[in-house]
Protein backbone atom coordinates (compact mmCIF):
# COMPACT_ATOMS: atom_id res chain seq x y z
CA UNK A 1 0.00 0.00 0.00
CA UNK A 2 1.45 3.38 -0.85
CA UNK A 3 0.49 6.49 0.82
CA UNK A 4 -1.25 9.11 -0.79
CA UNK A 5 1.34 12.23 -2.26
CA UNK A 6 1.26 15.89 -0.62
CA UNK A 7 4.61 16.55 -3.09
CA UNK A 8 3.64 16.86 -6.43
CA UNK A 9 6.01 18.86 -8.59
CA UNK A 10 4.54 21.94 -10.66
CA UNK A 11 5.43 20.56 -13.91
CA UNK A 12 3.85 17.50 -13.04
CA UNK A 13 0.50 19.14 -11.80
CA UNK A 14 0.60 20.87 -15.05
CA UNK A 15 1.06 18.16 -17.62
CA UNK A 16 -1.10 16.01 -15.76
CA UNK A 17 -4.00 18.61 -15.71
CA UNK A 18 -3.90 19.09 -19.72
CA UNK A 19 -3.52 15.08 -19.78
CA UNK A 20 -6.94 14.94 -18.06
CA UNK A 21 -8.51 17.83 -20.02
CA UNK A 22 -7.44 16.78 -23.24
CA UNK A 23 -8.26 13.44 -23.30
CA UNK A 24 -11.17 11.90 -20.22
CA UNK A 25 -14.00 14.38 -21.19
CA UNK A 26 -13.95 13.60 -24.76
CA UNK A 27 -13.33 9.67 -24.52
CA UNK A 28 -15.88 9.86 -21.76
CA UNK A 29 -18.53 11.59 -24.36
CA UNK A 30 -16.77 8.69 -27.17
CA UNK A 31 -17.72 5.79 -24.42
CA UNK A 32 -21.05 7.15 -23.13
CA UNK A 33 -22.62 6.83 -26.64
CA UNK A 34 -20.98 3.26 -26.92
CA UNK A 35 -22.67 2.41 -24.56
CA UNK A 36 -26.15 3.81 -25.69
CA UNK A 37 -25.41 2.12 -28.76
CA UNK A 38 -25.35 -1.12 -27.22
CA UNK A 39 -28.07 -1.02 -24.33
CA UNK A 40 -30.61 0.94 -26.69
CA UNK A 41 -31.99 -2.72 -27.59
CA UNK A 42 -33.00 -3.22 -24.01
CA UNK A 43 -35.90 -0.41 -24.55
CA UNK A 44 -36.23 -0.86 -28.22
CA UNK A 45 -37.63 -3.97 -26.74
CA UNK A 46 -40.55 -2.39 -25.14
CA UNK A 47 -41.76 -1.78 -29.01
CA UNK A 48 -40.00 -3.92 -30.71
CA UNK A 49 -40.32 -7.44 -29.80
CA UNK A 50 -44.08 -7.13 -30.31
CA UNK A 51 -43.39 -6.36 -33.96
CA UNK A 52 -41.24 -8.59 -34.79
CA UNK A 53 -42.71 -11.51 -32.67
CA UNK A 54 -39.71 -12.19 -30.18
CA UNK A 55 -40.52 -14.13 -27.53
CA UNK A 56 -38.20 -13.87 -24.61
CA UNK A 57 -35.67 -16.57 -25.38
CA UNK A 58 -35.57 -14.81 -29.12
CA UNK A 59 -34.80 -11.43 -27.79
CA UNK A 60 -31.72 -13.08 -24.86
CA UNK A 61 -30.20 -14.63 -27.66
CA UNK A 62 -29.92 -12.01 -29.68
CA UNK A 63 -28.84 -9.67 -27.56
CA UNK A 64 -26.44 -11.72 -25.96
CA UNK A 65 -25.13 -12.46 -29.97
CA UNK A 66 -23.55 -9.08 -29.50
CA UNK A 67 -21.23 -10.53 -26.96
CA UNK A 68 -19.99 -13.37 -28.66
CA UNK A 69 -18.66 -11.23 -31.72
CA UNK A 70 -17.14 -8.63 -29.27
CA UNK A 71 -15.41 -12.11 -27.58
CA UNK A 72 -13.73 -13.12 -30.89
CA UNK A 73 -12.60 -9.93 -32.24
CA UNK A 74 -11.62 -8.19 -28.93
CA UNK A 75 -8.26 -9.17 -28.78
CA UNK A 76 -6.98 -8.87 -33.02
CA UNK A 77 -8.73 -5.24 -32.37
CA UNK A 78 -6.73 -3.72 -29.52
CA UNK A 79 -3.31 -5.47 -31.04
CA UNK A 80 -4.49 -3.17 -34.22
CA UNK A 81 -4.67 -0.19 -31.72
CA UNK A 82 -1.57 -1.08 -30.31
CA UNK A 83 -0.23 -1.85 -34.19
CA UNK A 84 -1.83 1.76 -36.34
CA UNK A 85 -2.44 3.91 -32.92
CA UNK A 86 -5.13 4.93 -31.10
CA UNK A 87 -6.25 7.87 -33.31
CA UNK A 88 -7.16 6.25 -36.47
CA UNK A 89 -8.13 3.08 -34.88
CA UNK A 90 -11.06 4.16 -32.54
CA UNK A 91 -12.16 6.46 -34.82
CA UNK A 92 -12.19 3.42 -37.30
CA UNK A 93 -14.07 1.23 -34.60
CA UNK A 94 -16.78 4.60 -33.96
CA UNK A 95 -17.37 5.20 -37.35
CA UNK A 96 -18.60 1.17 -38.12
CA UNK A 97 -20.43 0.82 -34.95
CA UNK A 98 -22.45 4.05 -35.32
CA UNK A 99 -23.07 2.65 -39.12
CA UNK A 100 -24.43 -0.35 -37.52
CA UNK A 101 -26.23 1.11 -34.88
CA UNK A 102 -28.57 3.17 -37.29
CA UNK A 103 -29.21 0.16 -39.51
CA UNK A 104 -30.68 -1.77 -36.59
CA UNK A 105 -33.39 0.18 -37.61
CA UNK A 106 -34.15 -2.06 -40.40
CA UNK A 107 -34.45 -5.64 -38.96
CA UNK A 108 -37.53 -7.12 -39.80
CA UNK A 109 -36.90 -10.13 -37.88
CA UNK A 110 -35.23 -12.77 -35.19
CA UNK A 111 -32.73 -13.85 -37.90
CA UNK A 112 -32.27 -10.46 -39.01
CA UNK A 113 -31.66 -9.14 -35.50
CA UNK A 114 -29.14 -11.38 -34.81
CA UNK A 115 -27.32 -11.09 -37.73
CA UNK A 116 -27.46 -7.22 -36.64
CA UNK A 117 -26.20 -8.27 -32.97
CA UNK A 118 -23.45 -10.11 -34.14
CA UNK A 119 -22.02 -7.27 -36.47
CA UNK A 120 -22.53 -4.26 -33.91
CA UNK A 121 -20.77 -6.48 -31.53
CA UNK A 122 -17.55 -7.12 -33.88
CA UNK A 123 -17.97 -3.32 -35.00
CA UNK A 124 -17.53 -2.30 -31.34
CA UNK A 125 -14.63 -4.86 -29.99
CA UNK A 126 -12.32 -3.32 -28.80
CA UNK A 127 -13.16 -0.06 -28.18
CA UNK A 128 -13.27 0.18 -24.08
CA UNK A 129 -10.02 -2.27 -23.67
CA UNK A 130 -8.55 0.10 -26.49
CA UNK A 131 -9.73 3.47 -24.49
CA UNK A 132 -7.85 1.81 -21.30
CA UNK A 133 -4.69 0.76 -23.11
CA UNK A 134 -4.92 4.34 -24.54
CA UNK A 135 -4.82 6.25 -21.49
CA UNK A 136 -2.11 3.85 -19.67
CA UNK A 137 -0.04 5.19 -21.83
CA UNK A 138 -0.71 8.48 -20.67
CA UNK A 139 -1.32 8.41 -16.65
CA UNK A 140 0.94 7.50 -14.24
CA UNK A 141 -0.03 4.12 -12.07
CA UNK A 142 -1.16 6.87 -9.09
CA UNK A 143 -3.41 8.51 -11.05
CA UNK A 144 -5.22 5.51 -12.42
CA UNK A 145 -7.61 4.21 -10.30
CA UNK A 146 -10.16 7.65 -10.12
CA UNK A 147 -8.80 9.05 -13.39
CA UNK A 148 -10.62 5.25 -14.86
CA UNK A 149 -13.04 5.41 -12.62
CA UNK A 150 -14.30 8.58 -14.02
CA UNK A 151 -13.84 7.35 -17.41
CA UNK A 152 -15.68 4.86 -16.94
CA UNK A 153 -18.57 6.50 -14.71
CA UNK A 154 -19.65 6.79 -18.94
CA UNK A 155 -20.81 3.64 -17.79
CA UNK A 156 -24.05 3.93 -15.58
CA UNK A 157 -24.33 7.73 -16.83
CA UNK A 158 -24.99 6.45 -20.13
CA UNK A 159 -28.14 4.61 -18.89
CA UNK A 160 -28.93 7.43 -16.26
CA UNK A 161 -29.32 9.86 -19.55
CA UNK A 162 -29.97 7.36 -21.94
CA UNK A 163 -33.50 5.90 -20.21
CA UNK A 164 -35.53 9.24 -20.89
CA UNK A 165 -33.67 9.77 -23.69
CA UNK A 166 -34.78 6.41 -24.74
CA UNK A 167 -38.18 6.24 -24.19
CA UNK A 168 -38.63 9.60 -25.11
CA UNK A 169 -37.18 8.83 -28.80
CA UNK A 170 -39.90 5.89 -28.60
CA UNK A 171 -42.75 8.84 -28.21
CA UNK A 172 -41.42 9.22 -32.04
CA UNK A 173 -43.63 6.89 -33.05
CA UNK A 174 -45.43 6.93 -36.47
CA UNK A 175 -43.24 9.92 -37.73
CA UNK A 176 -41.87 9.52 -41.68
CA UNK A 177 -43.40 6.10 -41.09
CA UNK A 178 -41.07 4.88 -38.56
CA UNK A 179 -41.91 3.25 -35.20
CA UNK A 180 -40.24 4.96 -32.51
CA UNK A 181 -37.89 2.11 -32.01
CA UNK A 182 -36.68 2.51 -35.47
CA UNK A 183 -35.96 6.35 -34.62
CA UNK A 184 -34.35 4.95 -31.80
CA UNK A 185 -31.42 3.33 -33.38
CA UNK A 186 -31.37 5.82 -35.78
CA UNK A 187 -30.62 8.80 -33.62
CA UNK A 188 -28.53 7.17 -30.84
CA UNK A 189 -25.98 5.85 -33.89
CA UNK A 190 -25.41 8.78 -36.50
CA UNK A 191 -24.02 11.00 -33.13
CA UNK A 192 -20.62 8.30 -32.78
CA UNK A 193 -19.92 8.31 -36.24
CA UNK A 194 -19.35 12.15 -35.70
CA UNK A 195 -17.81 11.78 -32.77
CA UNK A 196 -15.50 8.86 -34.72
CA UNK A 197 -14.26 11.56 -37.02
CA UNK A 198 -13.88 13.60 -34.43
CA UNK A 199 -11.00 11.09 -32.99
CA UNK A 200 -8.76 12.12 -35.70
CA UNK A 201 -8.08 15.40 -34.81
CA UNK A 202 -8.71 15.49 -30.97
CA UNK A 203 -6.34 12.18 -29.76
CA UNK A 204 -2.61 11.83 -30.45
CA UNK A 205 -0.87 8.44 -29.91
CA UNK A 206 1.58 8.77 -27.39
CA UNK A 207 3.02 11.88 -24.95
CA UNK A 208 5.95 12.16 -26.98
CA UNK A 209 4.21 13.01 -30.06
CA UNK A 210 1.62 15.75 -28.33
CA UNK A 211 2.40 19.27 -29.64
CA UNK A 212 -0.01 20.69 -26.53
CA UNK A 213 2.53 20.02 -23.84
CA UNK A 214 5.36 21.97 -23.62
CA UNK A 215 8.68 20.54 -24.48
CA UNK A 216 9.73 20.14 -20.86
CA UNK A 217 5.93 18.42 -20.18
CA UNK A 218 6.46 16.13 -22.69
CA UNK A 219 9.90 15.13 -21.53
CA UNK A 220 8.55 14.63 -17.82
CA UNK A 221 5.47 12.69 -18.77
CA UNK A 222 7.74 10.32 -21.16
CA UNK A 223 10.36 9.59 -18.57
CA UNK A 224 7.49 9.08 -15.86
CA UNK A 225 5.80 6.47 -18.05
CA UNK A 226 9.21 4.88 -18.72
CA UNK A 227 9.57 4.69 -14.98
CA UNK A 228 6.29 2.95 -14.34
CA UNK A 229 6.68 1.14 -17.80
CA UNK A 230 10.43 -0.97 -15.99
CA UNK A 231 8.51 -1.47 -12.88
CA UNK A 232 8.16 -5.26 -12.13
CA UNK A 233 4.95 -7.63 -12.63
CA UNK A 234 3.62 -10.24 -12.00
CA UNK A 235 2.52 -11.12 -15.42
CA UNK A 236 5.71 -10.49 -17.54
CA UNK A 237 6.38 -10.63 -21.40
CA UNK A 238 3.84 -13.89 -22.57
CA UNK A 239 3.31 -14.62 -25.80
CA UNK A 240 -0.67 -14.91 -26.68
CA UNK A 241 -1.14 -18.85 -25.88
CA UNK A 242 0.87 -18.52 -22.32
CA UNK A 243 -0.99 -15.55 -21.71
CA UNK A 244 -4.56 -17.23 -21.87
CA UNK A 245 -3.41 -19.93 -19.61
CA UNK A 246 -1.46 -17.28 -16.99
CA UNK A 247 -3.01 -18.35 -13.60
CA UNK A 248 -2.92 -14.00 -13.04
CA UNK A 249 -4.67 -13.49 -16.31
CA UNK A 250 -7.56 -16.34 -16.28
CA UNK A 251 -8.50 -14.89 -12.50
CA UNK A 252 -8.32 -11.35 -13.47
CA UNK A 253 -11.05 -12.36 -16.27
CA UNK A 254 -13.26 -14.33 -13.61
CA UNK A 255 -13.05 -11.40 -11.76
CA UNK A 256 -14.39 -8.84 -14.29
CA UNK A 257 -17.33 -11.18 -14.68
CA UNK A 258 -18.61 -10.73 -12.22
CA UNK A 259 -19.27 -6.80 -12.74
CA UNK A 260 -19.53 -7.53 -16.41
CA UNK A 261 -22.47 -10.11 -16.30
CA UNK A 262 -24.36 -7.25 -13.69
CA UNK A 263 -23.93 -4.50 -15.74
CA UNK A 264 -25.09 -6.00 -18.90
CA UNK A 265 -27.78 -8.23 -17.41
CA UNK A 266 -29.23 -5.30 -16.13
CA UNK A 267 -28.81 -3.37 -18.94
CA UNK A 268 -30.47 -5.78 -21.12
CA UNK A 269 -33.14 -7.05 -18.95
CA UNK A 270 -33.87 -4.26 -15.91
CA UNK A 271 -36.62 -2.19 -18.12
CA UNK A 272 -38.43 -5.20 -18.77
CA UNK A 273 -38.03 -6.04 -15.16
CA UNK A 274 -39.75 -2.57 -13.99
CA UNK A 275 -42.60 -2.78 -16.84
CA UNK A 276 -43.98 -6.19 -15.09
CA UNK A 277 -44.87 -3.82 -12.25
CA UNK A 278 -47.35 -1.98 -14.30
CA UNK A 279 -44.93 0.95 -15.06
CA UNK A 280 -45.98 2.67 -18.65
CA UNK A 281 -42.76 3.46 -20.86
CA UNK A 282 -42.07 6.70 -19.84
CA UNK A 283 -42.06 6.10 -16.11
CA UNK A 284 -39.88 2.70 -16.76
CA UNK A 285 -37.12 5.06 -18.25
CA UNK A 286 -37.18 7.37 -15.45
CA UNK A 287 -37.50 4.55 -12.64
CA UNK A 288 -34.54 2.86 -14.40
CA UNK A 289 -32.31 5.80 -14.40
CA UNK A 290 -32.72 6.02 -10.60
CA UNK A 291 -29.66 3.18 -9.73
CA UNK A 292 -27.79 4.55 -12.24
CA UNK A 293 -27.77 7.92 -11.09
CA UNK A 294 -26.67 6.81 -7.48
CA UNK A 295 -23.75 4.41 -8.90
CA UNK A 296 -22.43 7.47 -11.06
CA UNK A 297 -21.83 8.86 -8.04
CA UNK A 298 -20.22 6.37 -5.88
CA UNK A 299 -18.37 4.78 -8.38
CA UNK A 300 -16.52 8.47 -8.73
CA UNK A 301 -15.61 8.76 -4.89
CA UNK A 302 -14.81 4.76 -4.51
CA UNK A 303 -11.80 5.51 -7.02
CA UNK A 304 -10.47 8.14 -5.28
CA UNK A 305 -10.86 6.82 -2.21
CA UNK A 306 -8.89 4.05 -3.69
CA UNK A 307 -6.25 6.47 -5.23
CA UNK A 308 -5.50 8.08 -1.44
CA UNK A 309 -5.36 4.70 0.31
CA UNK A 310 -3.15 3.33 -2.32
CA UNK A 311 -5.20 0.13 -1.64
CA UNK A 312 -6.76 -1.80 -4.65
CA UNK A 313 -7.74 -5.30 -3.81
CA UNK A 314 -10.34 -4.58 -1.15
CA UNK A 315 -11.59 -1.89 -2.92
CA UNK A 316 -12.17 -4.32 -5.95
CA UNK A 317 -13.94 -7.27 -3.82
CA UNK A 318 -16.41 -5.21 -1.58
CA UNK A 319 -18.42 -3.82 -4.62
CA UNK A 320 -18.51 -7.16 -5.76
CA UNK A 321 -19.68 -8.42 -2.33
CA UNK A 322 -22.13 -5.44 -2.58
CA UNK A 323 -23.76 -6.49 -5.71
CA UNK A 324 -23.87 -10.48 -4.52
CA UNK A 325 -25.79 -9.20 -1.69
CA UNK A 326 -28.18 -6.87 -3.63
CA UNK A 327 -28.76 -10.25 -6.52
CA UNK A 328 -29.43 -12.24 -3.23
CA UNK A 329 -32.00 -9.83 -1.53
CA UNK A 330 -33.78 -9.21 -4.79
CA UNK A 331 -35.57 -12.97 -4.43
CA UNK A 332 -36.72 -11.54 -1.27
CA UNK A 333 -38.35 -8.31 -2.89
CA UNK A 334 -41.68 -9.96 -3.99
CA UNK A 335 -43.64 -7.61 -6.13
CA UNK A 336 -42.80 -4.60 -4.37
CA UNK A 337 -41.34 -2.13 -6.61
CA UNK A 338 -39.35 0.22 -4.46
CA UNK A 339 -37.36 -2.91 -2.38
CA UNK A 340 -36.68 -4.16 -6.32
CA UNK A 341 -35.20 -0.50 -7.21
CA UNK A 342 -33.33 -0.25 -3.75
CA UNK A 343 -31.78 -4.13 -4.64
CA UNK A 344 -31.19 -3.14 -8.12
CA UNK A 345 -29.26 -0.07 -6.98
CA UNK A 346 -26.87 -1.76 -4.81
CA UNK A 347 -26.28 -4.43 -7.89
CA UNK A 348 -25.19 -1.56 -9.98
CA UNK A 349 -23.58 0.69 -7.38
CA UNK A 350 -21.39 -2.98 -6.62
CA UNK A 351 -20.36 -2.93 -10.22
CA UNK A 352 -19.78 0.41 -11.55
CA UNK A 353 -17.86 1.01 -8.15
CA UNK A 354 -15.50 -2.05 -9.15
CA UNK A 355 -14.48 -0.69 -12.16
CA UNK A 356 -11.68 1.68 -11.00
CA UNK A 357 -9.60 -0.40 -8.69
CA UNK A 358 -10.03 -3.31 -10.64
CA UNK A 359 -8.59 -1.78 -14.06
CA UNK A 360 -5.72 0.09 -11.99
CA UNK A 361 -4.82 -3.08 -10.49
CA UNK A 362 -4.85 -4.91 -13.87
CA UNK A 363 -2.73 -2.34 -15.08
CA UNK A 364 -0.03 -2.61 -12.36
CA UNK A 365 0.11 -6.75 -12.89
CA UNK A 366 0.40 -6.69 -16.19
CA UNK A 367 4.27 -6.10 -18.46
CA UNK A 368 4.13 -3.45 -20.84
CA UNK A 369 4.69 -5.72 -23.63
CA UNK A 370 0.90 -7.79 -22.74
CA UNK A 371 -1.08 -5.25 -21.72
CA UNK A 372 -2.68 -4.59 -25.08
CA UNK A 373 -3.88 -8.20 -24.92
CA UNK A 374 -4.20 -9.12 -21.42
CA UNK A 375 -6.64 -5.90 -20.89
CA UNK A 376 -8.83 -6.76 -23.87
CA UNK A 377 -8.85 -10.73 -23.23
CA UNK A 378 -9.46 -9.79 -19.86
CA UNK A 379 -12.76 -7.75 -20.96
CA UNK A 380 -13.50 -10.37 -23.74
CA UNK A 381 -13.77 -13.22 -21.59
CA UNK A 382 -15.99 -11.02 -19.44
CA UNK A 383 -18.20 -9.75 -21.58
CA UNK A 384 -18.78 -13.36 -23.31
CA UNK A 385 -19.63 -14.80 -19.53
CA UNK A 386 -21.33 -11.71 -18.61
CA UNK A 387 -22.91 -11.30 -21.55
CA UNK A 388 -23.22 -14.18 -24.16
CA UNK A 389 -24.06 -16.35 -21.04
CA UNK A 390 -25.76 -14.77 -17.99
CA UNK A 391 -28.02 -12.57 -20.37
CA UNK A 392 -29.02 -15.65 -22.06
CA UNK A 393 -29.89 -17.59 -18.43
CA UNK A 394 -32.30 -14.89 -17.54
CA UNK A 395 -34.06 -15.10 -21.15
CA UNK A 396 -34.13 -18.76 -20.98
CA UNK A 397 -35.40 -18.77 -17.38
CA UNK A 398 -37.71 -16.32 -17.98
CA UNK A 399 -39.60 -17.81 -20.20
CA UNK A 400 -39.35 -21.13 -18.39
CA UNK A 401 -40.92 -19.77 -15.19
CA UNK A 402 -41.98 -15.87 -16.02
CA UNK A 403 -39.50 -14.81 -13.14
CA UNK A 404 -36.42 -12.07 -14.26
CA UNK A 405 -35.51 -12.36 -10.29
CA UNK A 406 -34.73 -16.46 -10.58
CA UNK A 407 -32.73 -15.34 -13.67
CA UNK A 408 -30.50 -13.44 -11.71
CA UNK A 409 -29.87 -15.26 -8.96
CA UNK A 410 -26.72 -17.20 -10.08
CA UNK A 411 -24.77 -13.38 -10.64
CA UNK A 412 -24.75 -13.48 -6.99
CA UNK A 413 -22.74 -16.93 -6.58
CA UNK A 414 -20.57 -15.23 -9.76
CA UNK A 415 -20.16 -12.09 -7.41
CA UNK A 416 -18.85 -13.82 -4.26
CA UNK A 417 -16.53 -16.16 -6.42
CA UNK A 418 -15.26 -12.97 -8.07
CA UNK A 419 -14.57 -11.19 -4.95
CA UNK A 420 -12.77 -14.15 -3.04
CA UNK A 421 -10.66 -14.79 -5.93
CA UNK A 422 -9.37 -11.31 -5.99
CA UNK A 423 -8.95 -11.43 -2.40
CA UNK A 424 -6.71 -14.53 -2.45
CA UNK A 425 -4.71 -13.59 -5.72
CA UNK A 426 -4.28 -10.09 -4.33
CA UNK A 427 -2.75 -11.76 -1.16
CA UNK A 428 -0.36 -14.17 -3.37
CA UNK A 429 0.95 -11.21 -5.23
CA UNK A 430 1.55 -8.78 -2.43
CA UNK A 431 3.24 -11.64 -0.33
CA UNK A 432 6.14 -11.81 -3.23
CA UNK A 433 6.35 -8.11 -3.62
CA UNK A 434 6.99 -8.36 0.43
CA UNK A 435 9.55 -11.25 -0.61
CA UNK A 436 11.41 -9.37 -3.29
CA UNK A 437 11.52 -6.41 -1.38
CA UNK A 438 12.56 -8.46 1.92
CA UNK A 439 15.88 -10.43 -0.70
CA UNK A 440 16.98 -7.12 -2.24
Amino acid sequence: MTAARTDIDPIEKATMRKVVLRLVPFLMICYFFALLDRVNVGFAALQMNKDLGLTPAMFGFGASLFFVSYFLVEVPSNLALQKFGARRWIARIMITWGLVTACMAFVVGPYSLYAMRFILGAAEAGFFPGAILYLTYWLPSEYRARILATFTVSIPLATFLGSPLSVGLLELDGALGLRGWQWLFILEGLPTVLLGLACLFVLTDRPERAPWLTNEQRDWLTARMAADAAARKPVGHLSLWQLATNKYFLVMALVCSGASATGSVLSVWQPQLLKSFGLSNLQTGFVNAIPYGIATVLMVLWGRHSDKSGERRWHTAIPLLLAAGGFTALGLTGTAVAPTIVMVTFCLVGAYAFKGPFWALSASWLSTSTLAAGLAGINAISNLIGGGLMVNVVGLVKQSTGSFVLGMLPLALLCAVAATCVLVLGRNVARAADMVAVKS
